[in-house]
């Protein structure tokens, strides 16, 4: 397996491994060489059944069924910025907010889960507000029509990182109609990822954070 050692180097984070089409031994594989070059490894969308042979391979490693991720450790690195908050429309939305906020805390990040506080229910929302408006940065995650990003984007200053979800009935198109809301959202500043990419949305973060840290350091 042609692990790519140098990419923590490079950008602050390990090569993670995207498990779905890959056999248990290529995944396993791949895991076990980013383990040996880093002390942790990260796989992405791991079925459950893979993951109970990745587990007989790798006894350190976890397995969250919520998330589909499967964690061998931690990186060796803490954030000390706000925490980012992953924000969920929806209980339908929850494996992709918790594969970005899970991403976040192998990361060394803090993250604040707020859940369940879509806009049908816009007083949920509301009452998290001095949660939303201490957070470093704000994922938001939400399927059917995709309007909670923009609806964050208006009272919060920090960075808002939308997720669209696949959730939704047949016009939502498999999460096409919440990507394009979002693309069209006129709430300024607003950063969109594909859909369902909880993984990708984290990822942004991650960057976000590493380059505020910069810019601390050099003040």
């Amino acid at each position: 397996v042609l692990a790519d050692t140098h990419r923590v180097i490079r950008q602050g984070f390990p090569e993670a491994v995207y498990a779905e089409g890959k056999t248990p031994v290529q995944t396993a594989d791949a895991l076990s060489a980013l383990v040996a070059a880093h002390g942790c490894a990260l796989a992405t969308r791991v079925p459950s059944e893979m993951a109970i042979l990745l587990a007989a391979s790798l006894s350190a490693g976890t397995y969250d069924p919520v998330s589909r991720l499967f964690r061998v450790g931690q990186m060796d690195h803490s954030f000390q910025s706000a925490p980012v908050a992953v924000v969920s429309a929806g209980t339908s939305d929850l494996p992709v907010a918790e594969e970005a906020a899970q991403t976040l805390e192998f990361a060394g990040a803090r993250v604040n889960r707020i859940t369940d506080v879509g806009v049908a229910g816009l007083h949920r929302l509301l009452a998290r507000l001095d949660d939303l408006r201490a957070a470093s940065i704000v994922i938001a995650v939400a399927g059917m029509e995709g309007a909670l990003p923009s609806v964050l984007g208006g009272p919060v200053a920090a960075p808002v990182i939308a997720v669209p979800t696949s959730v939704g009935y047949g016009a939502s198109l498999n999460g096409l109609s919440a990507l394009l809301s979002m693309l069209n959202s006129c709430a300024g500043g607003l950063v969109v990822v594909n859909i369902d990419n909880g993984f990708g949305a984290a990822m942004a973060a991650v960057r976000m954070l590493q380059a505020g840290s910069k810019m601390t350091k050099s003040e």
